[in-house]
């Protein structure tokens, strides 16, 4: 069964007011409710377009998603139009709005979205780097173990990678990628996309991770080049057996798989996974 509602997610502009559509502002001004991620930004964006917003307005955010989505399915239910807009970007996209468009589907309710900016592929254009074949993996888990892991299970990942990232972590990050997919894969960081300080910053991971350190703020928007296939790549048996070689001979595990990764220009954190699972094989 259909229910007559409809569900829009529009996109909002990541920087310039003025790349919003005529469309956008129809909707603002149409919808019976608009669900915002933070209530006084939309005001404030309303305001530089010009915009009165005809219907309700209603906060929706990470921490009242869950109970706030059930509300604006009944609403969505007696046939009104729910607009849900985050702060920058499409709902649901690192965003919130995945939970709402997941029950309006299941409850049969039409859902649109209202295409706008977006950072993820604004970074990608203007990284320099490969977008004909992408994946978006959001931020990374912010524990150093958990980070570790996802980047270390990414690093044989083809496809050109796009992060985000909150600045105070973009340092750590960006360590932790240059030991997961080397020091000179190629990336990008931009910041503050279509903003008066915009910056797009290329290089090797390792150099960028050395700038960040001097501190870098606004919104971020991580682009990493995907693993390359090379025929000549060292064999990780002969790596391992290397290790273990050199650990028989005195030498400290952890110094010997560095060693041993540098030559091999391989990801230190792939060649102690492989050790680490040879060592607790029965």
């Amino acid at each position: 069964m259909t229910v007559e509602g409809k569900l829009v997610l529009a996109g909002a502009p990541i920087g310039q007011a003025g790349d919003v559509s005529p469309r956008l502002r129809e909707v603002l001004e149409k919808a019976d409710v608009v669900a915002a991620e933070d209530t006084r930004r939309l005001r404030r964006l309303a305001g530089e377009l010009g915009v009165e917003i005809g219907g309700r307005v209603v906060s929706y955010y990470d921490a009242n998603e869950a109970g706030r989505a059930a509300e604006l399915i009944e609403t969505l239910k007696q046939g009104q139009t729910v607009v849900v807009i985050t702060d920058a970007g499409m709902p649901g996209v690192s965003d919130p709005g995945y939970r709402l468009t997941h029950l309006a589907v299941e409850e049969g309710i039409t859902v649109t979205a209202l295409p706008g900016p977006s950072a993820v592929t604004t970074a990608l254009a203007v990284s320099g780097l490969a977008s004909d074949r992408f994946c978006f993996e959001g931020f990374p888990p912010r524990k150093p173990g958990e980070r570790g892991r996802r980047l270390a299970a990414l690093a044989k990942e083809e496809r050109t990678m796009v992060f985000f990232e909150a600045p105070h972590r973009l340092q750590s990050s960006l360590e932790a990628m240059a030991e997961a997919f080397g020091q000179e894969r190629s990336a990008a960081v931009c910041r503050e996309l279509t903003k008066t300080y915009e910056e797009v910053r290329r290089g090797g991971l390792g150099e960028l991770a050395a700038w960040a350190a001097a501190g870098v703020k606004g919104e971020i928007t991580v682009v990493v080049a995907g693993h390359v296939m090379d025929d000549t790549e060292p064999d990780i048996e002969s790596l391992v057996a290397e290790v273990d070689r050199r650990v028989a001979d005195g030498e400290q595990r952890k110094v010997a798989v560095a060693d041993v990764a540098k030559e091999a220009g391989l990801p230190k954190r792939e060649l102690y996974d492989a050790v680490h699972r040879r060592s607790s094989t029965p």
